[in-house]
């Protein structure tokens, strides 16, 4: 039987696929009843998108494989802390549960830096915070570390005159 670990596995693997292309590592997928409906990676610097986040990719691919847009009876694996917008996106799509593995403490929107999910909104999923937190962890500090010593460059929009601040 799959289960939360097989399913933040295959995030993660998502997650490497950006980190080989220069993108934040940052993978998601939607499950239904023991399968992977929905798959979504980090894609904001290759497709000069700040839509482009994980979650909300795999939410898009979700809808498209299930025929609606309501997730109720879904579970969103992403390796790491969804921010307000993804978060928003969970609550409108009525997603049941997210596991999410690194916390974010800048953007973190489930617990980090607020806890959007804990508003009065009309859905609140149930959440596991930090499953397999330091496999997460690990793909975001070894990207992180590359970009840093100059081993990995970001991609880069050309049209814009200083690129250090995008």
């Amino acid at each position: 039987m799959m289960d939360d670990r097989y399913f933040m596995t295959e995030a993660l693997k998502l997650a490497a696929e950006c980190a080989d292309c220069g993108e934040v590592p940052v993978g998601a997928v939607v499950v239904r009843n023991g399968e992977i409906v929905g798959r979504g990676k980090n894609s904001r610097e290759s497709e000069k998108n700040a839509l482009a986040h994980a979650e909300i990719e795999a939410i898009n691919d979700a809808c498209r494989t299930l025929g609606g847009w309501r997730l109720w009876d879904c579970t969103l694996y992403v390796t790491l802390e969804p921010c307000p917008m993804c978060t928003g996106a969970i609550i409108n799509s009525r997603i049941k549960r997210v596991v999410f593995g690194a916390f974010d403490q800048k953007a973190g929107s489930c617990s980090s830096v607020i806890n959007l999910f804990s508003l009065p909104y009309n859905h609140s999923p149930q959440t596991e915070s930090g499953f397999m937190q330091e496999e997460c962890s690990a793909v975001l500090r070894d990207f992180f570390k590359k970009v840093r010593s100059g081993e990995k460059k970001v991609p880069v929009n050309p049209k814009w005159k200083n690129n250090s601040q995008k």
